[in-house]
């Protein structure tokens, strides 16, 4: 299985962090490939700009290179992707992230129940 983990799972996963559920880790353990988009990457510096997040951007994206998450970077068919997804959730980076997981494909692991109504691939932790 090819899992894309979004931003929070990615930051839960460096932090070793209790709200990493077991599934999450039996999930990413066991996958065969695990991505981390070059949006979460964004979002994660956006907020730690704006004081809503403290992290140093520089040591998270080590941090994932280091457990040997893949970067996934964003291309002109994720972003055509977004345009075609029903109006169900506001968030942008969210809707990225669903609109990569469908076009690549692969799972997209997330704690945000309002993700999974766009597709089977999205699996909730």
């Amino acid at each position: 299985m090819r899992l894309l983990l979004d931003t929070h799972i990615a930051i839960w996963l460096t932090r070793d962090a209790i709200e990493l559920t077991a599934k999450a880790r039996k999930l990413i353990t066991e996958a065969d490939e695990v991505f981390v988009s070059s949006a979460s990457i964004w979002e994660a510096t956006l907020k730690v700009a704006l004081g809503k997040l403290p992290l140093l951007p520089q040591r998270f994206a080590d941090q994932l290179r280091q457990a040997g998450i893949e970067p996934l970077p964003v291309t002109w068919a994720h972003g055509l992707a977004v345009h075609r997804l029903p109006a169900l959730h506001k968030d942008p980076f969210d809707r990225l992230l669903v609109a990569q997981a469908m076009s690549e494909p692969m799972h997209l692991l997330t704690r945000n129940a309002a993700l999974a109504a766009y597709s089977e691939l999205v699996i909730l932790v």
